[in-house]
């Protein structure tokens, strides 16, 4: 094989990608989210906005047994009228390789701000969750789970 210029071969580059990307697999700390970071992404979402506790019914366990599998849901309290909804909600991690776990986006037709899904924690960390309501107001809550076993991180 022919080197390229700056000394290595294709192949010793596929050989250290592959290897970095083990690395990366085999120990996941080195690659989660940090609180900062989730309080980055919410500059980014809602910029200087003030976020206020309340209005949201978030449900975690608060041990997972399996990392891999774990119960979320929320509710909002809204009236879901055409002049006061909510229209999004934002759940974030603060320990997973990426803080945004998942969005959900609402309209005045849906008959109440609420979902469950199944998420996937890499470790012990907080959940996030931001509604955003039509008027503009932004609510938060956080629950810490902590995980027994294995999430997306292994």
């Amino acid at each position: 094989m022919s080197k390229s210029k700056g000394g290595a071969t294709r192949r010793d580059v596929l050989i250290n990608g592959t290897a970095m990307g083990a690395v990366l697999i085999l120990m996941p700390g080195l690659a989660q989210a940090t609180p900062e970071q989730v309080a980055v992404e919410l500059q980014k979402l809602f910029g200087d906005k003030k976020l206020s506790p309340g209005k949201i019914k978030l449900e975690l366990p608060s041990i997972a047994e399996n990392g891999l599998v774990v119960p979320l849901s929320f509710e909002v309290e809204s009236p879901m009228t055409e002049k006061d909804y909510v229209k999004a909600v934002h759940i974030l991690a603060e320990g997973n390789p990426n803080p945004t776990i998942a969005a959900f986006q609402f309209t005045p037709l849906a008959p109440k701000a609420a979902a469950a899904i199944r998420i996937r924690l890499a470790q012990t960390q907080n959940i996030v969750a931001v509604a955003e309501l039509s008027n503009g107001e932004l609510y938060t809550t956080k629950r810490e789970v902590k995980v027994t076993i294995g999430g997306c991180g292994g």
